[in-house]
């Protein structure tokens, strides 16, 4: 189960918005622009739909961005 996802973090299918996801990133690879981390692949579609379409499952690794500047940190990064 995609243990992080609250309300705001999927699209209208209920598949995790990756830009919200700490995994997600851009690749700057024009034939293969969105990458996930977590998974370790790139591709030129939103990796969560390639996830789906490849399992028949939402992504079980979502985890939601740390974007808290009062902490100090962004996406577990020390500042």
């Amino acid at each position: 189960m995609a243990a992080d996802l609250g309300s705001g973090d999927t699209n209208s299918y209920g598949l995790p918005l990756c830009r919200k996801c700490r995994f997600y990133y851009i690749t700057h690879d024009p034939g293969a622009p969105y990458g996930c981390r977590a998974m370790h692949f790139k591709s030129k579609r939103n990796p969560a739909l390639i996830v789906y379409e490849s399992s028949g499952m939402h992504c079980q690794l979502f985890q939601r961005k740390n974007d808290n500047p009062a902490s100090g940190t962004k996406q577990g990064f020390k500042i």
